[in-house]
Order: structure tokens, then C-alpha cells, then sequence
């Protein structure tokens, strides 16, 4: 037995049984094995970020990791940003990452990437790092790697394999792969939160991970009829039990200013799985915290902890009955008609979409008419696909979702910007003939970017400011791009036909685009924005 075949066993006796690739020399002994057996479902991605976010998307549908494998440490550089978003999401990815043979890496003192700094590199964005320096290591590594990643909600394991770990003898892995411990809430910790849910203020149990699936949302639930307190949801959920007979969770703001009007009653907040509410990014003469000072944050768990267990206790300590909180009701909008917007999009995606979708949502500026229209739609998952911010995911955790769950119809509502920087992976998912409805949201622009602009102009925007943030010259033909991945598609400008063309996609299985050009009215946001920006000079003059 060799290095490559111990590595395998371990992530197979582990229960891995998928692998998101773009493999290279260096690989190429782990492709042998994989080719050798039926235990793993191998997928090519034709970029690494496809593969980090295919994971991504993969776990979170999955309830555990698939495996990477990427070529040496500019490969797995390529795949660093989905990373970051699987991390901030807190979902388990395992990554093995070929190098040079540990004796050759000597001989390119100055190609970092081939040997040398790839560890440095990945743990900028792994909570588990380790490179193997014999073939014995290989199965020992390749079994812990696993057992990291599911700590808590899920963490980034990143195992560093040169070449000659992979084909020297080697012992085979261990059998069982035993899961590393996850620390529960002190019952110090669960007393004082039930103190501040009987103290009568107005307060706020703002979820996150696994705390967001159906089985945390009916405990959360619970927690809220008996004690009054609202349920609300992180910003950017990794994934959410949402639509007809889940229990009502309200979505904290992305936009700090409105954010802070959300938060602008409430006196606590107790964190369950997330992290306090901050603004994404700082702004000049802004607050970092979404909530006033004068809210007390208070933190139950975080996604270390087993947020589940928490939950539990906390109902058990404040006497929570069986009755829960308001649920979602069916909301059946009238069929869109007109010109076509983001919401008429929502309005059609709520009517047609199937019970037990997955919805997938990279529709940046978009989605909070998106969000709001389709909050009363059947019961699906609603993965939002960017939790660290970095964009270009949308398309790879459609990718992953739809191969975790083929009995699921797949509908990713994606960015025109952000789906150019992934847009590889309609390739994949036309390969693995994955059932997922692309809904491409085309207003020619990085139209997020016109909003933050509006923070720090002053007057109007010039032309060399706009062409920083414009795709207009030339306009991107994703019809062509999506035929030439193998994916059938249409484009469409009215709500009827947008209507029209989701309905028969709902209709089949199997992947497809369309291309919805949407008309776009972000000034609201941006009169908001000028408004409080006035304020605030005004105070400081």
C-alpha cells in the first residue's frame, strides 16, 4: 500500500464519498485510486473556485464535507475567496492539495507554490492545516482532517500531500475515523440567557448555522412563543429552513442605515450561532455595530459550540412549550405582468418554484425584492451563497447543492458581475446533467457599487467614476456563454416572458439558463444613504 491508497481509505472509511477536482501532476496518484473504486463520486471543475464552492455548497445540503483536490499552491490560491465564504459560513470542507516531492522542493527555492509556503497560504483560510512529510503521515493526517472539519458547525481542513507521500509505502488508514470533540454551553451560560429572556425588555435571538435548519428554527421557535422575544436571522445565512409552514425568522439588513433603523427598538440581542451584527465594512463617520449602543449584545454560543444542544437547554430552562412561534403562511402573488424587475422575478420564482428546492441567491442588489417576494413560497432551502462577502459563488454552490440532493430542484438567482468570475461551472453542471435553473438577474452593472459610491462623492458621478462599475461596453451575451457551457438557454426583457420561460424550467428536469433583463431602481438607497450622510455633517459642523 501506498501513501495515495492510505490517504484514500481514510476519507472514504470517513464517509467522504465526493470529490470537486481540478487535478494536476501532482494529483495524479490520488486520481488513480478515486478511478480505481466506486466509493467516491469524482466532479471536474474547470477552476479552482469552482471547486472550493462547490463544496461549499455540497456540505450545506450534505450535513458533512466532500473532499478537493488541487494542484499544488497556486491551485489552491485560485480557490482561496470560496473558501473564505465556506468559512464564514462555518461549512466543513476537507481540501488535499498535491506539491512537489518534499526532496525536489529544494530545487525551486523561488517557486513558493510548488513547495515550501503552500501551509503558510492555506491557513490564512483553514482552521486545520498540516503537510505531510513521509507516507506514513498520509492516512493519519487524512482521518484527523476529517474529524476537524466537523467540529462545531463545520470548519476548513487543508492537508499539504507531496508526491512522494503519495506513491512511498505507507500504512494503511485507520478504520474509524473518530469526530473530535464539540464544546457545549456551560449551564452558567444557558441560566443567563433565560434571565434576559424574562426580564420583559424587547429583545431579539439573532440565529445563525445550523440554528437556521428546521429542527433549530422549531426550537428557536418555542424559545420566542413563551418568551416574547423576535426570531431573526444573520445577514448572509449559510443556509435557511424558509417559505410555507416554517416558522418566521426576519432577515437582519446588509445596508448598515438599514440595519439600524431595524435594530432601532430593540434593547438585547442573544447571539445563537452567529456573530454580533456588524456592518461588512466599515464607513467613514459610521458605527460598526448595526445595533444602538444602547442594545446589550449578549452571545449564547458561537459556531464552535453545539449551537443545537444550546438551543435545547435554553428551552428547557426558560419552560418553552410545544407551541411556536408564528409560521410562514403559502403567499400566491398575481402573475407578474410588464416590465420586468426584480421583485416580478420574485413574484414567478414563488408561484412555480417546487416544495423542497433549494434556492441558491447571488442576486446581490436584487435580492431584497428577491427575498421579500419569495418569503411566503413553498417550503424550500435558501442558501445564500456568499457569507464572507467575496463574490462569485453563486454559480458553484448551485453546483454542489444540485449533486448533494438530485431529487431537489436547484434554482440559483445569480448576479450578472459576480456570475463572470465562476462562470465554469455551468460546464460542470451541464457534465453531471445536475437539475438546476439558472436565473441569471442582467442589469449590466456592478450595480452595488453605485451605492457605496454614493457614501463618499461628492455631486454627481462623472463618467470615468461609472465606467469603474458599468458592463455595458461590451454587454456580456450569457446566452451564448450558457450554450457554449452545453446548457440550453433563452433571454427575456417582460415579466411574461420571464414567467413563461421559469414555468417550463420547473417543468423538466435537467439544467438551464435564463437571462433576465431586469429594470433597476436603486436611487431609494441611495436618497437614504445622501440623507444620512447630510445628517451627519450637520451634526459634526
Amino acid at each position: 500500500m501506498n501513501g495515495a491508497q492510505a490517504l484514500f481509505n481514510a476519507l472514504t472509511n470517513a464517509g467522504l464519498d465526493t470529490c470537486f477536482a481540478n487535478p494536476g501532476t501532482s494529483e495524479m496518484q490520488l486520481v488513480y485510486e478515486m478511478g480505481k473504486s466506486d466509493a467516491v463520486r469524482p466532479v471536474l471543475c474547470l477552476q479552482e473556485n469552482v471547486v472550493t464552492g462547490a463544496a461549499d455548497g455540497y456540505a450545506r445540503m450534505a450535513n458533512k464535507p466532500a473532499f478537493t483536490l488541487l494542484h499544488v499552491g497556486s491551485g489552491f490560491a485560485n480557490g482561496i475567496a470560496n473558501l473564505h465564504n465556506a468559512g464564514r459560513g462555518n461549512v466543513p470542507i476537507v481540501n488535499i492539495v498535491g506539491a512537489n516531492a518534499t526532496y525536489h522542493q529544494p530545487n525551486f527555492p523561488e517557486h513558493e507554490f510548488i513547495g515550501g509556503k503552500i501551509t503558510e497560504v492555506a491557513g490564512a483560510v483553514s482552521h486545520w492545516t498540516r503537510e505531510a512529510r513521509s507516507a506514513a503521515e498520509m492516512g493519519i493526517l487524512g482521518a484527523e482532517a476529517v474529524s476537524q472539519a466537523m467540529i462545531g458547525s463545520g470548519r476548513i481542513s487543508t492537508l499539504i500531500a507531496p508526491t512522494d507521500c503519495h506513491w512511498d509505502p505507507a500504512p494503511d488508514a485507520p478504520q474509524a475515523v473518530a469526530p473530535a470533540p464539540t464544546s457545549r454551553v456551560a449551564g452558567s451560560t444557558i441560566a443567563s440567557a433565560a434571565a434576559l429572556l424574562n426580564n420583559g425588555r424587547k429583545t431579539g435571538i439573532l440565529l445563525g448555522t445550523h440554528a437556521l435548519r428546521e429542527e433549530g428554527l422549531e426550537i428557536a421557535g418555542r424559545i420566542a412563543a413563551s418568551t416574547g422575544a423576535q426570531l431573526l436571522a444573520e445577514t448572509f445565512p449559510a443556509r435557511l429552513a424558509r417559505g410555507e409552514g416554517r416558522v418566521e425568522v426576519q432577515l437582519v439588513p446588509y445596508f448598515l442605515e438599514m440595519a439600524q433603523f431595524f435594530f432601532a427598538e430593540y434593547e438585547q440581542i442573544i447571539v445563537v450561532g452567529a456573530l454580533p451584527p456588524v456592518s461588512t465594512f466599515a464607513y467613514e463617520g459610521s458605527p460598526s455595530h448595526k445595533a444602538p449602543p444602547s442594545c446589550e449584545i449578549s452571545s449564547l454560543a458561537t459556531p464552535d459550540f453545539d449551537v443545537m444542544a444550546a438551543l435545547a437547554d435554553l428551552a428547557e430552562a426558560v419552560g418553552a412549550s410545544d407551541e411556536t412561534s408564528p409560521r410562514c403562511q403559502r403567499v400566491e402573488p398575481d402573475q407578474p405582468q410588464g416590465v420586468l424587475t426584480a421583485a416580478a422575478v420574485g413574484q414567478s420564482v414563488s408561484l412555480l418554484m417546487p416544495e423542497d428546492a433549494v434556492l441558491v441567491d447571488e442576486s446581490a442588489t436584487a435580492g431584497m425584492d428577491l427575498f421579500q417576494q419569495t418569503v411566503g413560497a413553498r417550503r424550500h432551502e435558501y442558501l445564500y451563497a456568499i457569507p464572507g462577502a467575496a463574490i462569485g459563488n453563486g454559480l458553484p454552490v448551485a453546483l454542489g447543492a444540485a449533486v448533494a440532493s438530485p431529487e431537489r430542484k436547484v434554482v440559483a438567482l445569480q448576479a450578472d458581475g459576480s456570475g463572470m468570475y465562476t462562470n465554469q461551472a455551468l460546464w460542470s453542471i451541464a457534465r453531471e446533467e445536475c437539475d438546476v435553473t439558472i436565473v441569471i438577474i442582467k442589469n449590466d452593472a456592478y450595480a452595488v457599487l453605485n451605492v457605496e459610491l454614493a457614501r463618499v462623492r461628492e455631486g454627481e458621478p462623472t463618467e470615468k467614476m461609472l465606467s469603474m462599475l458599468e458592463l455595458d461596453r461590451p454587454t456580456i451575451d450569457w446566452v451564448s456563454i450558457s450554450k457554449g457551457m452545453g446548457i440550453p438557454a433563452v433571454s427575456v426583457n417582460t415579466a411574461e416572458e420571464f414567467h413563461l420561460e421559469f414555468e417550463q424550467a420547473m417543468a423538466q428536469k435537467g439544467p438551464m439558463l435564463i437571462e433576465a433583463n431586469i429594470a433597476q431602481d436603486l436611487q431609494p438607497v441611495v436618497d437614504l444613504i445622501l440623507q444620512q450622510k447630510a445628517a451627519r455633517a450637520e451634526q459634526e459642523s
